[in-house]
């Protein structure tokens, strides 16, 4: 079998590997910051908590809706339907606020599944790249004379190259990905904990309502 061809093509695709992982880290930028634009304009105001809190004392529910007019962030997402549904049942106002939570959790998540597979995969597509290059590199060394020496090891520094890109692409992948999480998850915690201020507010004793179970999103 003529291997030659099959080498020569290892060195066009080791190159072509590079370009893809090129490719990949521009795409993974953009990603990056398209999701740092939206995590920041969908933070909550700092006092939030408080606020909330302190309209539901003075004004129940319709304070609360009234204070959290804009409805920006996730957390006031979420306060905003259960005040609107207060009067319909304590167990419709949490179904809302759950589908609510999940709905705005997932367009905050949206995109962080591809930071997660080249964060996961960038260093194989890398080494994958080196395996090529080195088959190239040492199909030279068997066939260079003299000075090959210097030749192959040329190839295959080169050929490594394609490794250590795998990895720099794959290092803020994954660290992205980590902090966008993180920060959503406790972004649905934060509403969590208003929702369960605003349920507990419907079902206090003073405003006539039974008892209900305490609420948690799904």
């Amino acid at each position: 079998m003529n291997t030659s061809v099959l080498v020569d093509l290892a060195g066009t695709g080791a190159t072509w590997v590079l370009y893809f992982l090129v490719a990949l880290s521009t795409v993974q930028l953009a990603v990056v910051i398209e999701r740092a634009i939206v995590f920041y304009r969908t933070r909550a105001p700092r006092h939030l908590r408080a606020t909330v809190v302190d309209a539901l004392g003075n004004g129940g529910p319709k304070a609360a809706a009234l204070a959290v007019n804009g409805r920006r962030s996730l957390q006031e997402k979420v306060i905003a339907t259960g005040a609107a549904n207060a009067e319909r049942g304590v167990t419709a106002m949490q179904e809302l606020m759950r589908g609510t939570l999940v709905d705005e959790r997932l367009r905050l998540e949206r995109g962080l599944s591809f930071l997660g597979t080249i964060g996961n995969n960038a260093p194989f597509i890398g080494l994958f790249g080196t395996v090529l290059g080195v088959i190239h590199a040492t199909q030279s060394l068997s066939t260079a004379a003299g000075r090959g020496a210097a030749q192959v090891m040329s190839g295959i520094s080169e050929a490594l190259v394609a490794t250590a890109i795998g990895l720099l692409v794959a290092l803020p992948a994954v660290a992205a990905f980590n902090y966008f999480q993180r920060v959503a998850k406790t972004r649905a915690a934060a509403a969590e904990g208003l929702g369960a201020e605003l349920v507990a507010h419907v079902v206090s004793p003073q405003n006539g309502a039974s008892k209900s179970g305490t609420w948690k999103a799904a």
